[in-house]
């Protein structure tokens, strides 16, 4: 069912991952802006006179890849169109899930608007029109090098026709009977649409938008969590004097531990002589400089992701002030996979250190608290087991912060040369995200019980309202209990609907 609240315009130039979010996570609606269709408009003129001209044009006039020496008759441009779609829907394995997807069409149909695909307006106009029926298209996973999303892309094309699979409301249908039970109807193509929808980044840039948007909202849940950490803990905030941290200016670390004063803000742990110890483990004074490490990271990834998702990646591309339409390679994705990688990389530095955090908050000799937080005796295991699945769960974000790394294609005869792997550098980022907050949730339940359990400590505004939000969620550890659910209602209420940073931050 669609979210009824106001759409979101797309105009090809300012779409934001909260935007994607949005419309692939609540069924956003979506508007198309006038001028972006007016856009599409006059850059279809240069193709109906590409064609009037007889100039060779690669995809328009001539086939693809290594067959791009052979000319194509204008009367056979309409079906090597819908070719094309039926010629690259080779995706496999399990599909996409549907935000994913979802994702995926905002991001193509916003490209398409700036008009250098040279698709007629229509083809935007039945994208926006899946997107706002709720509809679908059933997109196998694999089958992207980076080097255009060509395979995954040809899946949505061929839903736009009436071909292949949808899902809708739940139940997957041919795509002729969703789009007729939606009341919409399939898409006629013309000369050089079939490409316009296939040939772009679209699904790496998509996943990707969701990807940056979770990480940028784990970075700030994950200082939240340190923040109660270190309440429980009665950590030394030394690290966190903005006077050391510009000692030493790396990028991220001075807005990390200024977000951590802010967070600790009126309690007493920043009054003088608050802290126990002189000097604490790495995982709670190191802080600024590794979740630092993550927010230089993302600085990185956001113009390189939002040149992507409003930018044209088309080819070839119409350039309608110049009446020219030209080969190039912006569909080409090196930077997206890196900034991928790089923000993994980070991300299992993190993890990391939240793991040692997790930790030595059950020492005994390290907190001066009951050992593993439990007010029993040894016929109590209290959190000590839960360290088990945690180092399950580092270990999924190690594996998975690995690099994708770039590489020698086969295809097209050696014409096409290079991959990026940049869809699956964006798929692992998201899952590793998920994971993120997993450790987060476990966190936040354990720096809450060593609140409890420290008694009478005062906690300014904010670390009392998180306080309050764990606790509200799920009991004190008093007996030994599975924490299973505890974890994943802290995950799904408080970290996943970005709860905690929209009431804390």
């Amino acid at each position: 069912m669609q979210n009824q609240s106001h759409a979101i315009a797309l105009n090809g130039h300012d779409l934001t991952p909260a935007a994607v979010a949005a419309i692939a996570r609540e069924d956003r609606p979506i508007a198309l802006a006038p001028e972006a269709l007016a856009r599409m408009a006059a850059a279809r003129q240069v193709i109906e006179r590409a064609l009037d001209s007889g100039v060779p044009v690669y995809g328009l006039t001539t086939g693809l890849g290594a067959r791009v020496g052979h000319r194509l008759p204008r009367e056979a441009l309409a079906e090597f169109s819908r070719l094309t779609l039926r010629g690259r829907g080779h995706a496999m394995g399990a599909p996409l899930p549907r935000e994913a997807v979802r994702a995926t069409m905002a991001v193509r149909l916003n490209g398409l608007l700036l008009g250098g695909a040279g698709a007629a307006p229509g083809v935007a106009e039945s994208l926006c029109g899946l997107l706002n029926a709720g509809l679908t298209p059933v997109v196998p996973s694999i089958g992207s090098i980076g080097a255009g999303d060509l395979c995954l892309l040809a899946h949505l094309g061929l839903a736009m026709i009436g071909e292949g699979e949808i899902e809708l409301d739940g139940t997957v249908l041919p795509a002729a009977e969703a789009l007729r039970q939606a009341g919409l109807t399939p898409l006629e193509l013309g000369p050089k649409d079939g490409l316009a929808i296939c040939n772009a980044s679209s699904a790496s840039a998509g996943i990707g938008a969701l990807a940056l948007h979770d990480v940028a909202q784990v970075w700030t849940q994950v200082n939240i969590a340190a923040a109660l950490s270190y309440e429980g803990f009665r950590a030394n905030v030394s690290t966190l004097d903005d006077r050391l941290v510009r000692l030493r200016p790396q990028p991220g670390q001075i807005e990390t531990a200024a977000a951590m004063r802010d967070f600790l803000q009126g309690g007493a742990l920043l009054e003088p002589g608050a802290s126990r110890r002189l000097q604490d483990p790495v995982s709670l004074r190191c802080v600024p400089q590794v979740h630092g490490a993550l927010h230089a990271a993302l600085a990185f990834a956001e113009p390189v992701l939002a040149a992507e998702i409003n930018g044209d990646s088309s080819n070839p591309a119409v350039l309608p002030g110049d009446g020219e339409v030209l080969s190039n390679g912006n569909f080409h994705t090196p930077l997206l996979a890196v900034a991928f990688d790089t923000i993994a990389q980070a991300c299992a530095q993190v993890a990391h250190l939240g793991l040692a955090r997790l930790s030595k908050l059950l020492l005994e000799r390290m907190t001066g608290l009951p050992a593993n937080l439990s007010r029993h005796d040894a016929t109590r295991s209290g959190f000590a087991p839960l360290l088990k699945p945690a180092e399950s769960l580092v270990a999924e974000i190690t594996f998975l912060a690995q690099p994708v790394r770039g590489g020698l294609s086969l295809s097209a005869d050696g014409v096409e040369d290079h991959m990026t792997h940049a869809p699956q550098a964006a798929q692992k980022l998201l899952k590793i995200a998920e994971l993120l907050r997993l450790l987060i949730a476990a966190e936040l339940l354990v720096a809450a019980q060593a609140v409890e359990l420290r008694g009478e400590i005062r906690l300014g505004a904010r670390m009392r309202r998180v306080q309050d939000l764990v606790c509200g969620l799920v009991a004190p550890l008093d007996d030994d209990r599975s924490l299973s659910q505890d974890i994943a209602r802290i995950e799904a209420e408080l970290l996943s609907t970005g709860k905690l940073g929209r009431e804390v931050a």
